[in-house]
């Protein structure tokens, strides 16, 4: 009679059919064949960070590194146009890396990651006070709205237009080099650009000045900028920058600069 009862309710009891939740895949005319596993509430989403190997995006690199956070690197070909698939400018509608999707937040523009990540961890971040976020604020815009723009057109009028235009040769490079001798004397009475703790300004600083030579086209560039070249030197021999170089391993960007590439990046052309 036990025998009977235990069939009865093993009879009853309704099976249970355990699964695997199901890989999505991300779509995209660029970004393609890209998998990721849904979050659960055992797994939660990890941050996704969308990137190329320019300056802006290693900044980025540089702080998800050394702040010790779990991250999916995504690489965007921006030569081949993947920063136009619709999927990205879902996350950027400017088009632009880096970008990064934390859960269900995205954030664009590499000066505004480093905020929102600084401030969601509360690392590499200067006490939260007037005093201290003043010039936290002041650099971290004059970063954004200074040095990258004027480095990046230096860049873009000696190297990649398809015409030289003399007057924005000049107004750019003289408007590079002037901003970087701003930092050096910046630089001048103290270690780091906010003082004596290492923060996201000196990460913000660092994606473009370690190009200073390139952007100016001058090898010997660095000997006007000896301040600077320290906070770079210094920067360059952590092992988290390091380890953000080393994305370029990852994947193998398009390098070459043809009609393909130039209208993907120069879309007035």
């Amino acid at each position: 009679m036990m025998r009977e009862r235990a069939r009865r309710r093993n009879t009853q009891r309704p099976s249970v059919r355990r699964t695997r939740p199901a890989p999505v895949r991300w779509h995209g005319d660029a970004l393609r064949g890209i998998m990721r596993i849904p979050p659960t509430a055992s797994a939660p989403a990890m941050l996704r960070f969308y990137y190329s190997l320019a300056p802006n995006p290693m900044k980025v690199a540089l702080f998800l590194e050394e702040a010790g956070l779990a991250y999916e690197a995504i690489p965007v070909d921006t030569r081949k146009g993947e920063q136009h698939a619709p999927a990205f400018r879902a996350i950027n509608p400017n088009g632009k890396v880096p970008a990064i999707v934390d859960g269900d937040v995205a954030v664009f523009d590499s000066g505004a990651i480093l905020l929102y990540l600084g401030e969601k961890t509360g690392k590499f971040m200067p006490p939260a006070t007037p005093a201290a976020r003043a010039p936290l604020l002041s650099w971290m815009f004059f970063v954004a709205s200074g040095l990258g723009p004027f480095c990046g057109q230096a860049v873009h009028f000696e190297k990649y237009a398809p015409e030289k235009v003399p007057y924005a040769q000049k107004r750019y490079l003289f408007e590079a080099r002037r901003h970087l001798s701003i930092l050096d004397a910046r630089l001048s009475s103290r270690r780091y650009m906010l003082g004596d703790d290492y923060t996201i300004v000196d990460m913000n600083v660092w994606g473009w000045a370690r190009l200073a030579p390139f952007v100016l086209g001058d090898e010997g560039a660095w000997s006007s900028f000896p301040h600077l070249r320290r906070l770079v030197d210094e920067i360059a021999a952590r092992p988290a920058a390091q380890r953000a170089l080393a994305l370029k391993e990852r994947h193998a960007f398009k390098s070459e600069m043809d009609d393909e590439a130039r209208r993907a990046m120069f879309q007035h052309l």
